[in-house]
């Protein structure tokens, strides 16, 4: 056998050293978020009060607030998308406003305008009501395309221009959006720059008979069901850094590079079957949200590192608005939901 020289055996011992090191690292850190993970429990507790199951959505919410990333609720009329974006933000603490999208809704009725004077001849900046922490835009769909152009700013540069001066949006800044997947007459589908702004896209499906059973109980009575702040501004400021620092081994980083790649290259996944019905795939932005998305979903469940189960788990509600179907798709009833899970079902995990 060919003995080692020194200069690599004492290589190798840095190497060992290091991947301790490393590895002690990451079991504080565990520690930590295992600590500071108890408050955002606690915070879907207090929602629960009010919200009846929705753990899906809750979960979700929670990982928009930690991320900064702006969420769009899709379901039916009654399942609680307006009361649960209200509960939490008032759990939470911040300024909350809720802005009611209809197709006569004007940029400025959102940003603000420079209103006239007469008295001191000129004009004073009377800023919208898009100048709050915790946005609810509800029915988005229904606003024109002027008013989304408008909105889009916000969103992605989180700032608003008003005449020619532009202010900057509070810290922090989300935007909880709902839609109606039914009676789309008289509505403005989202164009497909908007929607990539959004960081996850929530489906909301009907409660079971235990859950409505449980809201028929809750909410016959008048009495009102009031929701207390548990986390201030700057303890969910906290969280966020906690959250951000949960670690990412470089297996899971490929993997979700890799769930990204399929949804524009298929073929090059053994997924041909696939490529007639993609019309365009995930963009950039769709790996970086898996990711900041995936390490926020591990802080909730009290780990401070990522495994292949969080990516899966959060990654259908960060891809399934990014992938577009063809007609050919369309026409076979397939839908992007269906191709996702189609994609991580074939794509190896580490």
């Amino acid at each position: 056998m060919k003995a080692v020289s020194k200069p690599y055996q004492r290589w190798l011992l840095g190497r060992m050293e290091y991947k301790m090191a490393d590895i002690s690292d990451i079991k504080a850190l565990n520690e930590k978020v295992k600590q500071q993970s108890l408050s955002i429990i606690t915070l879907l507790n207090e929602v629960s009060k009010v919200i009846v199951g929705q753990k899906y959505i809750l979960e979700r919410m929670a990982v928009g607030f930690l991320t900064d990333g702006h969420i769009l609720l899709e379901g039916v009329p009654g399942l609680a998308k307006t009361l649960a974006v209200n509960t939490m933000a008032k759990a939470v603490g911040g300024e909350f406003k809720r802005i009611q999208f209809t197709p006569d809704l004007l940029p400025a009725d959102l940003t603000g305008t420079l209103i006239y004077d007469p008295k001191e001849l000129n004009f004073n900046v009377k800023k919208g009501p898009i100048f709050a922490n915790f946005i609810l835009a509800d029915e988005i769909n229904r606003a024109p395309a002027k008013v989304q152009s408008a909105f889009l700013e916000a969103m992605q540069e989180r700032q608003v221009t008003i005449g020619d001066t532009t202010y900057p949006l509070p810290n922090p800044f989300l935007v909880l959006a709902t839609q109606n997947p039914i009676e789309q007459e008289g509505t403005y589908p989202l164009a497909e720059a908007q929607t990539d702004r959004f960081m996850l896209k929530l489906k909301l499906d009907y409660p079971n008979a235990q859950e409505e059973k449980e809201i028929l109980e809750r909410f016959s009575t008048r009495n009102k069901i009031e929701v207390n702040r548990i986390l201030s501004l700057s303890e969910l400021d906290e969280a966020k850094n906690y959250a951000d620092e949960v670690y990412v081994d470089d297996k899971i980083k490929n993997y979700i590079v890799d769930i990204v790649l399929a949804t524009r290259n298929p073929e090059k996944y053994n997924l041909k079957e696939l490529k007639n019905y993609i019309a365009f795939g995930a963009s950039p932005r769709a790996t970086i949200n898996l990711n900041l998305a995936a390490k926020a979903f591990a802080f909730i469940r009290g780990r401070g590192f990522v495994t292949p189960e969080d990516v899966k788990d959060i990654g259908l509600d960060v891809l399934r608005h990014r992938v577009l179907t063809t007609y050919d798709a369309d026409a076979r009833e397939i839908n992007s939901d269906m191709i996702v899970k189609q994609i991580f079902n074939g794509v190896e995990v580490p």
